[in-house]
C-alpha cells in the first residue's frame, strides 16, 4: 500500500517552478521532468525505506536525468515532500525544513 504524497507549501513551489522552466527551455522537457519526479515520488510512497536516509529520519530520491533531489520523511500515515532540490543549492536550505 502506498502512502499519500503532501508536499510543502515551499517544496510544491520548487517542484512547479523547475518544472516550468525545463519546458521553457525545450517543448516537452518540463514534462520529462514532472515524469521523473513522479517516479521518485511513487518509488518512495510504495516503500519509503527506498532511499537513503542524509539527515536524521530525511530520505533523498535523486530524479534521475535531472541535477535534483527528492528530500521527504515518512511520517507513518504519510509521505511528507521537504523539497525537490537543485544540487547545485546549499543543502542547509532544505535541511532547516526538516
Amino acid at each position: 500500500m502506498s502512502l499519500p504524497i503532501i508536499f510543502r507549501r515551499v517544496a510544491r513551489r520548487e517542484f512547479d517552478e523547475a518544472a516550468d522552466w525545463y519546458e521553457q527551455r525545450c517543448p516537452r522537457l518540463g514534462m520529462r521532468f514532472v515524469a521523473a519526479v513522479q517516479h521518485v515520488l511513487d518509488e518512495a510512497a510504495a516503500n519509503s525505506a527506498r532511499y537513503p536516509a542524509v539527515f536524521g529520519d530525511v530520505r533523498e530520491g535523486v530524479v534521475r536525468g535531472f541535477p535534483y533531489c527528492v528530500y521527504y520523511r515518512d511520517e507513518g500515515v504519510q509521505l511528507l515532500v521537504l523539497a525537490v532540490f537543485h544540487a547545485s543549492r546549499d543543502p542547509a536550505i532544505w535541511q532547516s525544513r526538516a
